[in-house]
């Protein structure tokens, strides 16, 4: 069972963890709207929460340093507490930092935007982003944003390469998907790019998100063998055509059976 699901199962049979889950669910959402921050209507919205629900817990959250408030957009940001604790956790958490050099390495060869992300429950997180050498770029995916499994080309990358019986099971949860992003994000939809993604090697997203963005992603595997991250490229859709998309998948099939290779050799969390 997903990190995730446990969350919300936890939050419901245990009393007077509602208000945990719930607060961690708007420091997620802060992180994730990056150096701009979010409004709290904005915040309440994804959170599935009153505005005054989302303002005294996002207060509280202030008060303990982990959220800052825009002076003058009241935007609310990340706070120095966050950063203090994320200091700590990179000790044990030091893929990022593994890592970078094979971003790098891939955005540089590619030209494209590169990431790696990693898998956190039921989506996947992106962590570091290098841009390669070609001016025009997507900016669908940056350090922090989150997609669920499936939707981005890296989260479909992880999904295809989990156990069977992992990935019916997240498919059977996943109805909204449709919902949130489209169509092409069903259940028949999702099982056929599941074994497209299985038969290429990696996933492609082909402007599934925004329009004219293409993404490809490749899992990456822990010590278990299990797809714990995942290596991708984004760009515009005339820089993934069928004269560049072979050049492309073997560069990142290479970069991601690199990267397993590193990581492989030490143990995470």
């Amino acid at each position: 069972m997903s990190t995730q699901r446990e969350t919300r199962r936890v939050s419901t049979a245990v009393p007077g963890t509602q208000a945990v889950a719930r607060a961690a669910h708007l420091l997620r959402l802060v992180t994730a709207a990056g150096e701009s921050g979010a409004g709290v209507q904005e915040l309440a919205h994804a959170a599935d929460l009153t505005r005054s629900t989302a303002h005294r817990l996002l207060s509280a959250l202030q008060a303990e340093g982990l959220v800052d408030r825009h002076e003058q957009s009241g935007a609310w940001l990340a706070g120095p507490e966050l950063y203090l604790m994320g200091t700590v956790a990179a000790t044990r958490y030091s893929v990022p930092a593994l890592a970078r050099d094979v971003v790098r390495s891939l955005a540089t060869r590619t030209e494209e935007s590169a990431f790696l992300s990693v898998r956190r429950g039921d989506e996947s997180v992106c962590l570091v982003r290098e841009d390669g050498a070609f001016p025009i770029r997507s900016f669908v995916l940056s350090e922090g944003v989150r997609f669920p499994l499936g939707v981005a080309s890296a989260g479909l990358a992880i999904l295809a390469f989990l156990p069977a019986d992992e990935c019916e099971a997240y498919l059977a949860s996943a109805g909204d998907l449709r919902v949130r992003y489209g169509p092409a994000h069903g259940t028949p939809q999702l099982r056929s790019r599941i074994a497209e993604t299985r038969d290429r090697g990696y996933a492609l997203n082909p402007g599934l998100i925004v329009e004219g963005s293409y993404g490809i992603g490749a899992a990456v595997f822990d010590s278990d063998g299990r797809p714990a991250w995942a290596l991708s490229l984004t760009g515009v859709q005339f820089r993934f055509g069928p004269d560049r998309l072979p050049m492309l998948g073997r560069a990142l099939l290479s970069h991601a059976h690199q990267l397993t290779g590193i990581l492989a050799t030490r143990s995470h969390p």
